[in-house]
């Protein structure tokens, strides 16, 4: 079963067109039982989307197309705010944790008109993620174009060498001269080095005929119009989501790089808890629950506030405990009774100065 790892949704700003709710009631017509994610440089449109994929019976796979800087990531100047495409995949909760890592610090770390990786961060937090060469904005599509054969080449050996089996090169079908050239250069790189190939379509919107709609959607994000013969538009109506049978013609040639998006699909296989909070904690005496010890610290700061304290103080103190251990909110009390109680027992200038209960990782927080 082909599954469609490279799709846009509203969340890729002014350029991708999905809802997700169409999006995945697409899928679900077509008898899909897997579909990726895949938003320009953010992942906004993530909980969202697994969450309908989940209850349409169909397999979420989150990601990613990221933008990696042609130079160091950190470079700020008029030469370096190029970059290439690169898609990530989620295979599992540790994929999805690098995946967060890496878009979280392309934003706050290196932002230079957009959001950027480079392939010191990819080797860092690889683990758990499949790539894909992307669309024509890709590197190794870029070299290619550029005639740098050897270049590309190099390129897709240095992908692998950071994901592994886990680096696809990327083929797309779409009726454009440029493309043509792409995927004959990606056809020998992989004949090359067995990188395999895989299909995908490069989804902006759902429907064929919603092309005209999202040709004026990127005249608003281009501050243009349709009368401008000059402006960017998208090459043709064939970004839409197409459907199994299309993609089986248009890739006839070379059913494997279908066999790989299902291949790829199988390794997918992220699940995200929602039924349980996810908080910090910190180190709790030996046989007590956080909530025990809460109670505890509770019960043993009462006479400090209160000496004599009457039975409504005590039944008001009973119930408060009553709705944090029912709303599993006792770490969160334990954390910032942490905090609080290092900065009221001294004024740290250095971490030989805190105290042992309390953790570093605490400490530098409080120390930065």
């Amino acid at each position: 079963m082909f599954c469609h790892l490279h799709v846009h949704t509203e969340y890729s700003l002014l350029d991708g067109m999905c809802r997700i709710p169409q999006l995945v009631a697409r899928a679900k017509e077509l008898g899909m039982d897997s579909l990726a994610l895949t938003d320009h440089g953010v992942m906004y449109g993530a909980i969202q989307f697994y969450r309908a994929a989940k209850e349409a019976g169909i397999k979420p796979i989150i990601g990613c197309e990221v933008y990696v800087a042609q130079d160091n990531r950190f470079a700020h100047n008029s030469g370096t705010k190029d970059t290439d495409h690169l898609i990530l995949l989620a295979k599992n909760y540790t994929g999805y944790q690098n995946l967060i890592q890496l878009v979280s610090k392309a934003h706050l770390e290196s932002f230079y008109y957009k959001p950027r990786l480079d392939k010191e961060l990819l080797n860092q937090y690889s683990k758990g993620l499949i790539a894909l060469s992307a669309c024509l904005g890709g590197e190794i599509p870029r070299l290619i174009l550029n005639n740098r054969l050897d270049e590309a080449k190099q390129a897709a050996q240095g992908y692998r060498q950071i994901f592994g089996d886990d680096f696809y090169l990327e083929v797309m079908r779409h009726p454009i001269p440029e493309l043509e050239r792409v995927n004959e250069g990606l056809f020998a790189i992989s004949r090359e080095t067995g990188i395999p190939l895989v299909a995908t379509n490069d989804v902006h919107y759902v429907k064929k005929e919603d092309a005209v709609t999202h040709d004026i959607l990127l005249c608003i994000g281009t501050n243009t119009t349709v009368l401008d013969d000059k402006r960017i538009r998208m090459a043709g109506d064939f970004y839409y989501f197409k459907t199994p049978e299309e993609i089986a013609t248009e890739f006839h040639d070379i059913p494997q790089a279908i066999e790989n998006t299902g291949k790829i699909a199988d390794k997918c296989n992220l699940e995200l808890e929602f039924e349980r909070l996810h908080l910090p904690t910190i180190e709790l005496p030996e046989g007590k629950t956080a909530y025990e010890y809460l109670a505890d610290l509770c019960y043993q700061g009462l006479p400090q506030y209160y000496p004599q304290p009457t039975e409504e103080i005590k039944e008001r103190l009973a119930y408060e405990l009553d709705v944090i251990q029912k709303t599993k909110f006792a770490d969160y009390f334990l954390v910032v009774w942490d905090i609080i109680s290092l900065r009221k027992t001294r004024f740290c200038t250095g971490y030989e100065a805190v105290p042992q209960r309390v953790s570093y990782y605490t400490a530098w927080v409080l120390l930065k």
